[in-house]
């Protein structure tokens, strides 16, 4: 056997060789995730189409299409507060692909679900918030209740004859008004929904005496002379909205709930597809068109990375514990 042309490796040159794989195996996952977006992202939001997350989501995602040129998709997949279609995008690839958006409700969940399908420390992380937007309590436009002075004496002088409605059990809407009849000392029933857009719509048909939701879902209704607003939360008037009062104006003092949208990742997802994802929402907030479609919802337009975003998150989930506890709704 000619043994003249095998190759004879050296110690010092497979090190070589090894580091210069692993050069070039670096350099295609950085370019890999530098090349990011290049296919179609999928945002899962987890409630219904129309509700205030689906509509920030949407528009958001049509803003990301435009400055990226690769499409991002929403889906809705509701069901159990929202937890189904978040421990579906906790199960896939962290590659920045699937996505999941969601809003305040996720900082209740741990406070809710004594077990859930997912870890939200080690199966998910935040990467950037938008549309902070004030909660709003809302009637049908020919309701009998003017002010909420009219809708608490009546469920004062009955209890449980007012009717609400949310997205879900345990979604922030639901709290919000436990956390109205707990300060007004009375006593309301709620009706759940799978999404706050059926609870809109079963107040408009007189199924429901009233809702809270964030007012990116109600502002379409509100401005189209369907909803009557009674109050909103937050230390002033919206600008937008300047007949309707705040809740300490008409009588409610510290009741500033804020709902906030945001999106996750799959943990692991790398940090150069993250940081792309914060530039983008970040100029995509910083548009004018964003600034006009946050400021006619009533909403803060702004973006918060994902370090504010953790900071928010731990507050939430302070705060919405407490709640919890209060109204005897805590799982722990």
């Amino acid at each position: 056997m000619n043994h003249r042309n095998r190759t004879r490796y050296s110690p010092r040159r497979t090190a070589l060789l090894v580091a210069a794989a692993a050069t070039l195996l670096a350099g295609g996952v950085a370019h890999a995730a530098d090349a990011w977006p290049s296919r179609p992202v999928r945002i899962v939001v987890p409630y219904g189409p129309g509700g205030a997350v689906d509509v920030a989501t949407r528009k958001v995602a049509q803003m990301l299409s435009t400055q990226t040129g690769q499409s991002f998709v929403v889906e809705n997949k509701p069901g159990a507060t929202g937890t189904i279609g978040v421990s579906q995008v906790a199960r896939a690839p962290a590659d920045g692909y699937t996505l999941v958006a969601n809003d305040t409700t996720y900082s209740l969940l741990p406070h809710i679900f004594k077990k859930l399908p997912f870890d939200p420390a080690a199966d998910l992380q935040p990467v950037t918030a938008f549309i902070f937007a004030p909660m709003a309590l809302a009637v049908a436009a020919d309701s009998p209740y003017r002010t909420l002075d009219d809708l608490v004496a009546r469920a004062r002088a009955k209890p449980d004859s007012v009717t609400y409605g949310s997205g879900g059990a345990g979604t922030t809407p639901h709290f919000a008004a436990e956390g109205l009849a707990r300060a007004t000392g009375v006593k309301f029933m709620h009706v759940p929904f799978k999404g706050a857009a059926e609870a809109t719509q079963a107040v408009l048909g007189k199924v429901i005496d009233f809702q809270f939701a964030s007012t990116t879902g109600l502002m379409g209704p509100a401005q189209g002379g369907q909803l009557r607003l009674l109050a909103v939360s937050g230390a002033k008037r919206l600008a937008v909205l300047p007949d309707v009062p705040t809740f300490a104006q008409a009588g409610v003092k510290d009741f500033g709930v804020v709902n906030w949208t945001g999106l996750w990742a799959p943990k692991g997802t790398p940090p150069e597809v993250t940081e792309r994802l914060q530039r983008e929402v970040a100029k995509a907030m910083a548009s004018e068109e964003m600034q006009t479609f946050a400021t006619k919802m009533g909403a803060e337009p702004r973006a918060a990375d994902a370090a504010e975003f953790g900071r928010i998150l731990a507050d939430s989930n302070v705060m919405w514990g407490n709640v919890a506890r209060s109204i005897g709704y805590d799982a722990k």
